[in-house]
């Protein structure tokens, strides 16, 4: 399985993403592995920069369902199931990635 954390160096939620990664893991029983991509490094592959920040894609997926786009050098706001916007995906969008990556 493929994790990967895409951030732009001046997003406020870089460690909330982190954190909230971090739990998705050990809610699924998985490792606490993944690859990190700042998005304005000029090493990064191409698709990285088509994601805002924080964006966590697993298999190459993002895990709130969102397609990548021409540019996107922008903070990202996501909508969780109380219809609350937040600066990082919810916790259940995350799991619920990593169990279908995982075939369960």
């Amino acid at each position: 399985m493929k994790i990967e954390l895409i951030f732009e160096r001046s997003c406020p939620n870089i460690q909330a993403a982190r954190d909230q990664l971090q739990q998705a893991l050990q809610t699924a029983g998985q490792d606490p592995c993944w690859q990190e991509w700042e998005s304005s490094d000029p090493a990064v592959p191409d698709y990285v920069r088509a994601y805002g920040s924080p964006t966590i894609l697993v298999n190459g997926k993002d895990v709130s369902g969102a397609k990548a786009t021409d540019s996107a050098v922008c903070c990202r706001i996501y909508q969780n199931s109380e219809s609350a916007n937040r600066g990082v995906p919810a916790l259940a969008d995350i799991v619920r990635a990593l169990h279908a990556a995982a075939g369960g």
